[in-house]
């Protein structure tokens, strides 16, 4: 029954994704508002598809804004996660866009390319991130550098949140990129809790193939996933771009242990962020949006 349901799975996948593609393709050249909604739609559709349950915590920025969002990295999962939480890009080693049919995705996705190993380029990588915070994009960006076995949060790479010290120019003003730390945990695994020996099942690192990956993933499921949005912080409320990296990084790696411990804001029907009747309209404004 596992391969049953993971052909018809990635049958489903790969239909749904050869449909959407001449769609987005399209978008691009028309609509930057609908090239930007109909990822989230995709994904979202994705999720549902493979039986992946995103519960989601704290309130995530969206709209006009500059936002650059800092999240741990642990699976392929976390693209179409967090897109369908929010319409977002993605900054990613460059070695993705040469991908057969993923990097194809990547670029329909406005995705940032970035040459991790080539230091001298860190400039430019931040300028071309710089632009899209401008233009009002919300980029994600995992600073780990790599994915990890969704156990524990990796040390977080300062160098490219340097872009948050730069300000954005809007109108006749200029504001402050918003950095948004977001924690990512694989929790449970056909509604019981997933712990450590199955969670790295679900992650992507170290030398794995791709597609045998996702064969697995597609066969073993449904999982749920949650989404802690933390609050928002801007570079002049640290003193370097390192202890800015730093603050984000504990956030993260914070949240990731609550979650993987159990203390599931989900489970009993409440959202640990909604403290009053305001805050839970909120998070429903930003989820619609």
């Amino acid at each position: 029954m596992k391969q049953v349901r993971g052909t018809c799975l990635l049958a489903g996948f790969f239909t749904l994704t050869v449909l959407l593609i001449p769609v987005q393709w399209a978008a691009l050249r028309v609509s930057k508002r609908m090239a930007a909604r109909i990822p989230r739609f995709y994904h979202g559709l994705v999720c549902r598809l493979i039986g992946t349950r995103v519960h989601v915590s704290g309130v995530p920025l969206s709209g006009e804004q500059p936002v650059l969002i800092a999240a741990n990295h642990t699976s392929w999962l976390d693209i179409p996660i967090l897109s369908s939480v929010v319409p977002c890009s993605f900054v990613a080693k460059s070695e993705v866009g040469g991908w057969p049919f993923f990097g194809t995705l990547a670029r329909l996705q406005r995705t940032v390319f970035v040459e991790r190993k080539r230091r001298h380029q860190t400039a430019e990588h931040r300028d071309r991130i710089h632009e899209r915070l401008a233009a009002g994009d919300t980029l994600v960006l995992f600073p780990e550098g790599t994915s990890g076995d969704g156990n524990r949060v990796l040390t977080f790479n300062s160098a490219l949140m340097s872009v948050a010290q730069r300000d954005v120019r809007q109108g006749l003003g200029s504001t402050k990129v918003k950095v948004q730390p977001v924690s990512v945990a694989y929790t449970d695994l056909h509604g019981l809790p997933m712990g450590r020996y199955y969670r790295p099942w679900f992650a992507w690192y170290g030398d794995m193939d791709l597609v045998p990956h996702l064969w697995e993933m597609f066969c073993i499921g449904p999982i749920d996933v949650q989404l802690r949005y933390h609050e928002p912080v801007t570079i002049d409320q640290f003193q370097s771009r390192k202890e800015l990296t730093h603050h984000c990084q504990s956030l993260v790696a914070d949240g990731v242990a609550a979650m993987l411990a159990g203390r599931a804001p989900w489970r009993d029907g409440r959202e640990e962020a909604s403290g009053d009747a305001e805050t839970d309209q909120a998070v429903a404004a930003a989820l619609r949006s």
